[in-house]
Order: structure tokens, then C-alpha cells, then sequence
């Protein structure tokens, strides 16, 4: 094993073949709110709520569902930002052993629908504001019923009946017709007794996240409560419990595996607080920052941080993470600047991960910091860099596909077998491993480095070329904020090079473009030099905050 697998003697003291809990979701909760009562559970919009009260709330939620008709095996979408109702939600599914589907309220109408079929959802849980999204949902799908809610329910009477006074009226006739209001959905289970403690089981679907797999259609990634508890469980291990009765910053929101693992399932499952942020705003998250003592987010949040006017205290960070998209090395060393600018001891730690693998498989550890690549594998979790599409070990420091295997690996893709069986392969070694889908290699000590998306490597003239790599270059020049670069369509070479650069601040674009260009011939291939640089002001996001590489092509 230590053959083929060089990163563990580089591990030190972490532990290796821990046993991860075998219980539910909601129990791994459960545990910490009997330890700590009193402590907070959630932070959200400057209100404290401890153990003991979310404890009652999720299961005032598991009675409603009881009431509502939800049983074991029942599919619920969550579709909410990160509000304390979503955290209710998904253990009290948990404890009654409904399955939450977790799905992003800023989907298009017409996505929603998609989403709410994959998921075979027969309730789903919403934001006032965003039921309009639902009409066509209610055509094609009339038999889910709706429970509304708003960002205000949990925040006291006056501020609750200022909401409703000033902004639910508005969305009133936009609901669907088949809904039922939050605080009637928990009266009407006041009185309801809740079924017996649901038994885990590691074949059993807990949890539904979606990607776009391998084809860019939506499916839905069926994941077990073991799933969920050992990837939270790996994430404390390396954090070294640093969110223990800390507090944790969830700007990442809890429909996505990253945000939903690492910023809100793992401190609460360790007697933390997670500092709930149900709208991405750069300046109440500088400000929130100061009072948090781990933070996660996507390389364009970092970036965002460190444009924002207000510039905090960051003294009390001690765990930074960084994943969903590649972090190039010119933002990485600007960020951990701006941390040391600011008094933070600790600097940032690159991740990676898929949401088949539910959020974290790989992290760059405090102790073996590096600018480049995304440090070793979590403990238990096993990579293989292979031939694309083969199951074929390629030597170390080769290019190949990243494939791993772990605790967290998905079940597999609901409905969809034959997308299952082309990721999930089992190898000669009688394990299954996951095909990511992602190029990468493996250098000597067993620090696994990130290429891209083999879908988006650029082939020009025969040669295959980088983007990632093209980028960092670019990223690296100290006036270039932010760029991406894509393949555009070329009769003669099939494609070119092309990038977007954002540029840092004001500049004299002619003049930068002279220096781009000089700067690039001295660090990449002359046939991967872009034949085009366009300069913007702002690049365009995913609704996850990600560079939309595919917006640009």
C-alpha cells in the first residue's frame, strides 16, 4: 500500500482507518447538541441560536413532515439559500428518514422542473420570493406540495412582521396553489409523534446533490448518511478541530456539496457554530470574517475579498479553504499576502474534490504548504492518476485521468446506470474507483496536482493545451486580477487560444497587452500562446460563483 500510496508517510500523526460513524445524519447532530446544549449551533444575521433550541426546531420539522405525509424514503427538495429553516429541514428529513434533495433556488424555471423530476421529489420546501420560479413546476409536476417559508421567520417578531409587511404581500399571489405556509406546516405536527429513529444504511440514498456528470445533464448524485458523516468527519481531522466549539463561516451555500460538507454538516457534527450567509455580499462577509475562525470559499470570492473597500481584522483565522474551481498561484500568493497584511498566522489551503465524492478529497495540509498543486489525499481516500478512460496506472509525474476511492464516493447516479457504471469502474484491485473526469498527476511524495477538466482541454494543431496552465501564467502578472481562457473555433488549426484577461485596476489596455504578451512567450509553448486577448471588466459566474467558462465559448 505505501507503494501506492506515497502521501501517507508524509501524513504525520493524522490517523488512518478511523471509524466513521455509522449513524444517520441527524444523530451525528445529536451527539453534539447532548454534549453542548448551550453552545451556538447557528449564527444568522447577528442571532445566536444554541444546540438545545435547534435541536427542538428540527424536530418540530421531523413532526410536520410526520404530519404532512413524509416517511421513510419520501424525497423532498430543499430548495433555500443557507437559513436556518434549510438546516431544520435537512436533519429533520434525516431523523424521520426522508431523503433532501438539495437544489439551487436561482435555477431557471424550466431547471427546476428538470431537477424536481430527477429527484422523483413529492414535497418541496421554498423561499417566498421565488415562487413565481414554480409555475411551470406546477403544471408538469401538479401532484409536489409546497411548504414557504422566508428569511425572516427565525429572526424575532418585529423583524418577521416587518418582512411580512413590507415584502410577502408582494409574493402572495405568485405561490403555488398547492402550498402550505411555514408556521402552519409547524402547528399542524404539534401533536404528531414521530416514527422511531431510522437505522443507517451505508446502500441507502440520505441525500441528493446534482451535477452535470459527465454529459451536462443534470442528475442527481445519490449520497448514504455514511457518505455525508466520514467526509465531515475527514474535514475535522484535517482541520485539526479548529471548528470545535469555533465558529465557521457558511458564505458557501448548503445546496452545494462544498458548502453543505465542509461549512455546515462538519462543524455541527463537532460542536461547533456555523455563521449561516443567505446572500453572497462581499461586504458583510469581510465584516463577518472577524468573527469566525475557519473560512471557505471559491477562488472568486477570495478575489472579491480582497477588492472590498472594508478591510478586516483576521486575526482569528486559523483554517482557510479554498475549492470548487482551480485557484491559480498569482491569487493564491495575493490572498495569503493580503492574510498577513491583515494579522492572520495561517495561509490558504487549496482543495479538491466533486460532488461525486460529495465535496473534499484532497487538501494541501498545513504542515507541507505549496503554491502549486492541491496537496494529498484525506485520510482514507486513495488516488490513481490513469489513462483517460482506461483503468490503466500511468508512472508518476504523468499526466492522466484523476481517479479515487474513499468513504465519501457516491452510491451513484439516480436513474441513470449507465452514467454510473462509465465513473464507478471497478479496478483489478477489487476496489471502485471513481473516474473523475479530470486531468492531474501524482509527483513522487504523493502531492496531487490538478490540470482541468479533460472536456476543456484546448487541442490546437494537433497539440493539447492547458487552460488552467495558461491562466496561472497570465495570473501570475501583477496586473492581471483575473482571466480565463477558452478554445474558439479555428478552420485551420480546429482551435485557437483565446483568453479573457480582467485587468488589475485601471490600465493603458494597448500597452498591457504588449506586456501580456511578452510576459506569455517567456512561459508557455509558442503553440499554446492565445492568438487573441480581449480584456473585460468582470468575467462571468456560474451561479455557484464559479468562472462560466462555457458563457465565454
Amino acid at each position: 500500500m505505501d507503494k501506492n500510496s506515497p502521501w501517507i508517510k508524509n501524513y504525520h500523526n493524522f490517523p488512518f482507518g478511523d471509524d466513521y460513524p455509522t449513524g444517520t445524519i441527524w444523530e451525528c447532530f445529536d451527539k453534539s447538541a447532548a454534549e453542548v446544549p448551550d453552545f451556538s449551533a447557528i449564527s444568522y444575521m447577528g442571532k445566536e441560536y444554541g444546540y438545545s433550541f435547534v435541536k427542538a426546531e428540527i424536530l418540530n420539522t421531523a413532526k410536520a413532515f410526520t404530519a404532512l405525509g413524509v416517511k421513510k424514503g419520501t424525497r423532498v427538495a430543499i430548495c433555500l439559500p443557507n437559513i436556518p429553516q434549510a438546516v431544520f429541514c435537512l436533519y429533520a428529513l434525516s431523523r424521520i428518514g426522508g431523503i433532501a434533495a438539495m437544489i439551487h433556488p436561482l435555477s431557471a424555471e424550466k431547471e427546476l422542473t428538470v431537477l424536481l423530476k430527477e429527484a422523483e421529489c413529492d414535497y418541496c420546501v421554498i423561499l417566498d420570493s421565488f415562487g413565481g420560479k414554480f409555475s411551470d413546476a406546477e403544471k408538469t409536476l401538479p401532484h409536489i406540495k409546497y411548504i414557504v417559508t422566508d428569511p425572516a421567520e427565525y429572526l424575532g417578531c418585529f423583524k418577521s412582521y416587518a418582512y411580512k409587511l413590507l415584502k410577502a404581500r408582494k409574493y402572495q399571489n405568485d405561490l403555488p396553489k398547492n402550498t402550505v405556509k411555514w408556521r402552519d406546516f409547524i402547528c399542524n405536527g404539534r401533536k404528531t409523534e414521530l416514527p422511531a429513529v431510522t437505522e443507517a444504511n451505508r446502500e441507502s440514498v440520505a441525500l441528493i446533490l446534482f451535477s452535470g456528470g459527465t454529459t451536462g445533464v443534470p442528475k442527481g448524485i445519490a449520497l448514504s448518511d455514511y457518505n455525508v458523516n466520514a467526509m465531515a468527519v475527514q474535514i475535522n481531522i484535517i482541520d485539526r478541530n479548529h471548528m470545535r466549539k469555533g465558529r465557521t463561516l457558511a458564505a458557501l451555500p448548503i445546496f452545494h456539496g462544498f458548502g453543505l460538507g465542509v461549512c455546515i454538516h462538519a462543524p455541527l457534527i463537532n460542536c461547533g457554530t456555523t455563521v449561516l450567509v443567505p446572500k453572497v455580499n462581499t461586504d458583510e462577509i469581510s465584516k463577518l470574517l472577524e468573527t469566525v475562525n475557519v473560512f471557505a470559499g471559491v477562488p472568486s470570492l477570495f478575489d472579491a475579498i480582497m477588492q472590498n473597500r472594508y478591510k478586516p481584522s483576521l486575526k482569528g483565522l486559523l483554517g482557510i479553504y479554498s475549492g470548487g474551481d482551480c485557484m491559480s498561484v498569482g491569487t493564491k500568493r495575493r490572498f495569503n499576502e493580503y492574510l498577513k497584511e491583515r494579522g492572520c498566522t495561517a495561509q490558504i489551503q487549496e482543495g479538491y474534490g466533486a460532488t461525486e465524492c460529495f465535496a473534499a478529497s484532497c487538501l494541501t495540509p498545513y504542515f507541507d504548504y505549496s503554491e502549486e498543486g492541491i496537496g494529498f489525499p484525506l485520510p482514507d481516500t486513495y488516488f490513481m492518476i490513469c489513462e483517460p478512460d482506461s483503468q490503466e496506472e500511468l508512472p508518476r509525474n504523468t499526466d492522466g485521468e484523476i481517479c479515487l476511492r474513499g468513504p465519501s464516493v457516491m452510491l451513484g447516479y439516480l436513474g441513470h446506470e449507465e452514467e454510473t457504471a462509465k465513473v464507478l469502474r471497478t479496478h483489478s484491485d477489487g476496489n471502485i474507483w471513481l473516474h473523475t473526469g479530470d486531468m492531474g498527476y501524482m509527483d513522487d511524495d504523493g502531492r496531487v496536482y490538478f490540470r482541468q477538466r479533460i472536456k476543456r482541454m484546448i487541442v490546437t494543431n494537433g497539440y493539447n493545451v492547458y487552460p488552467a496552465r495558461v491562466e496561472e501564467i497570465l495570473e501570475a502578472h501583477p496586473k492581471v486580477r483575473q482571466c480565463c481562457v477558452i478554445g474558439a473555433p479555428d478552420e485551420r488549426k480546429g482551435q485557437k487560444v483565446k483568453a479573457f484577461v480582467v485587468p488589475q485596476g485601471e490600465c493603458n489596455e494597448e500597452e498591457l497587452l504588449t506586456e501580456l504578451k511578452e510576459h506569455l512567450r517567456k512561459h508557455v509553448a509558442k503553440y499554446a500562446l492565445p492568438k487573441e486577448i480581449v480584456f473585460l471588466k468582470e468575467l462571468p459566474k456560474t451561479k455557484l460563483n464559479k468562472i462560466d467558462y462555457k458563457a465565454l465559448e
